[in-house]
């Protein structure tokens, strides 16, 4: 038996719960990022309807013609649907402030992988 283990009780069920902890935290961070990057996708799919709209002059029906080429192309794949779609472009035209990316890059950082053992939140 190891020195270590010898002079020191290892107490297994407090090792399971730091474990799970971490495991929930890696799962809220994981969460949390993939949020971010879906809200900045649709930001981004919003603005780019809105530019080709205007620089192309297409009209509305250009959007159910999008939505089924999307769903068509991501099949099984949830999101994309014409009312989808309008809401991504309202969302863009309802957040177009710099504030507002400014916001989502700074909590891109926030999940940044920590080094090992690293109880910094």
């Amino acid at each position: 038996m190891p020195a270590s283990t010898a002079s020191t009780p290892f107490d297994y069920a407090r090792f399971v719960e730091d474990l799970k902890h971490r495991i929930d935290g890696a799962r809220l961070s994981a969460a949390r990022a993939v949020n971010r990057e879906l809200v900045g996708l649709y930001w981004d799919i919003g603005q780019a309807i809105r530019e080709q709209q205007a620089r192309r002059g297409w009209g509305d029906a250009v959007v159910d013609r999008l939505a089924r080429d999307l769903r068509a192309s991501f099949p099984g794949t949830a999101g994309f649907s014409a009312a989808s779609l309008w809401r991504m472009r309202q969302f863009h035209e309802t957040y177009t402030e710099p504030e507002f990316l400014a916001q989502l890059v700074r909590e891109k950082g926030r999940d940044a992988p920590r080094p090992r053992g690293s109880s910094a939140r």
